[in-house]
């Protein structure tokens, strides 16, 4: 691996002392320069030997030394706004008036390598109950609890975003943030600052509105201890002697981690191996050093589940930390039941039952409009098999699906103990919400982005103050494998019951 420091003339002036890693990818590197000059990557155009700077170059072949000066052309800014005109096309719009009509949020500008906090924020922001708590907090800024400083400023700035067509600069938040955690004021040569880990942020975050934000309404704990946090129940058995006592513990989580090794494929496979641990001992039975074993299953699952892909690995040699590229598919609907202990198990059964039958019902419900609409002669899908159903059992009843005879009181499938736990998830079911992605090899270096839902087959990419819609395929391309965005932390949500 190659790092160099180099610089780029733009406009007459000259930015000196960029970092340049030959063996990642030309894209980061227009990054960095955007970060600096504001000149968007699709418009950089960079003289290189040969021609100008392509995606697909590859650095190490250009032969590039150290205070290596770079060429740009590229215009900064919005593109010059059109006449007026009686009817106003997408490509005739400003990023402004394009974010309304489309109704595209705002984004945050990048302070400079604070990509890793506006992905955070951005993935945060799509929880509403969270907004609502903040705006309980009662708290300002400027006092001597740098904790209650950063809870004010981030009830601001989410209300300040809400307010905003534009890309927003959190610049309270961020000073904010740097004194309450001066781990993230960490600065480089020329004293850019540093770029710095998305998962420490989110977690110092998330620890910070647990100590701060008032309870609910209807409870005594706070939003993150509803809403965001589960509870985890460990046995510990020794492997060696099956007279000694299994020791079975609880503690409460706010995120799962995703272990990955040269076997995993899949998210769940992951998680359930991060919760399986063997140790070594002393035994109080053997009087000896003996094998353990320590499975957890969760026995409270939160209405926000937080997953974290456990990409990053110290190499003490290079020191620093490198990454695992490796391909992990995570699903945009999560079933969390193996996950959970068998007692949790047994309170999901009915109502995921009942919602198995609701989804087949609207799954056929579609299938019969879509063959209207081939032929409107044809009868129905629905009313031949409810015809059929008739026939074998002489229920009338039966014809009509569930979701047609009105709403499901799903007070009469959810287990009576979970209905009562506000923030909780009473059917183990989860929805894809939002991904948070890091491009790059190394958590020191690279760049963050937020991917938000938005509804049915519709997300925001928020990178930085650039946002755009894209859709659910987009979102499963980010599983890993190569040097493309990479899943670093995933947030579910609840299923929504109809």
């Amino acid at each position: 691996m190659t790092k160099l420091n180099v610089n780029v003339k733009w406009s007459g002036k000259k930015f000196e002392n960029i970092e340049l890693d030959t063996d990642e990818s030309p894209e980061l590197f227009k990054t960095q320069i955007y970060s600096q000059t504001g000149v968007p990557p699709e418009r950089q155009k960079i003289m290189v030997k040969g021609g100008m700077l392509k995606d697909t170059t590859d650095l190490n072949k250009l032969g590039l030394k150290e205070g290596h000066t770079f060429m740009m052309m590229g215009t900064a800014g919005e593109v010059v706004k059109p006449p007026p005109k009686p009817v106003q096309f997408l490509e005739d719009m400003t990023d402004a008036q394009m974010a309304d009509a489309l109704d595209i949020p705002a984004g945050l500008e990048n302070l400079g390598n604070t990509c890793y906090m506006n992905s955070t924020l951005q993935c945060l922001r799509v929880m509403p109950e969270l907004q609502t708590a903040l705006g309980k907090y009662e708290g300002g800024i400027g006092g001597m609890d740098g904790r209650g400083n950063l809870t004010a400023s981030l009830r601001d700035l989410f209300n300040n975003l809400n307010k905003s067509g534009e890309g927003f600069p959190p610049l309270v938040f961020w000073q904010m943030l740097r004194q309450a955690f001066p781990q993230f004021s960490q600065t480089g040569q020329g004293g850019v600052p540093m770029q710095q880990d998305a998962e420490e942020c989110w977690s110092e975050i998330v620890s910070v509105l647990r100590s701060k934000l008032p309870p609910g309404d209807l409870a005594s704990n706070n939003f993150v201890d509803q809403y965001m946090t589960g509870q985890m129940r460990t046995e510990l058995k020794c492997v060696e002697s099956a007279d000694e006592e299994k020791q079975i513990t609880t503690e409460a989580f706010s995120k799962l981690g995703c272990h990955i090794s040269i076997s995993t494929n899949f998210m769940i496979n992951g998680i359930l191996e991060s919760l399986k641990e063997e140790l070594e001992k002393n035994s109080p039975t053997l009087d000896r050093t003996a094998k353990y074993e320590r499975v957890s299953r969760v026995n409270r699952l939160p209405k926000y589940l937080t997953v974290q892909f456990i990409r990053f690995f110290w190499k003490p040699q290079e020191r620093i930390r490198a990454k695992i590229l490796r391909k992990v598919k995570y699903p945009l609907e999560f079933d969390a039941t193996e996950l959970c202990t068998p007692e949790l198990q047994s309170k999901f059964t009915k109502a995921k039952a009942k919602m198995k039958e609701v989804e087949d019902e609207k799954l056929q419900k579609k299938r019969d409009e879509k063959r209207r609409k081939l032929d409107p002669e044809s009868p129905s899908g629905s009313s031949t098999s409810a015809m059929a159903v008739d026939k074998q059992e002489g229920n009338n009843e039966s014809s009509t699906p569930a979701t047609e005879q009105g709403k499901v009181n799903w007070n009469d499938y959810l287990d009576p103990e979970l209905l009562k736990d506000e923030g909780c998830n009473p059917t183990g079911q989860y929805e894809l919400c939002a991904v948070l992605t890091h491009v790059g090899r190394s958590a020191d270096s690279g760049h963050y982005i937020g991917w938000v839902k938005k509804g049915e087959d519709e997300w925001h990419k928020f990178d930085d103050d650039k946002v755009s819609i894209v859709r659910d395929a987009d979102i499963e391309r980010l599983d890993g494998g190569g040097d493309w965005h990479t899943a670093y932390i995933v947030l579910y949500r609840a299923k929504q019951l109809d």
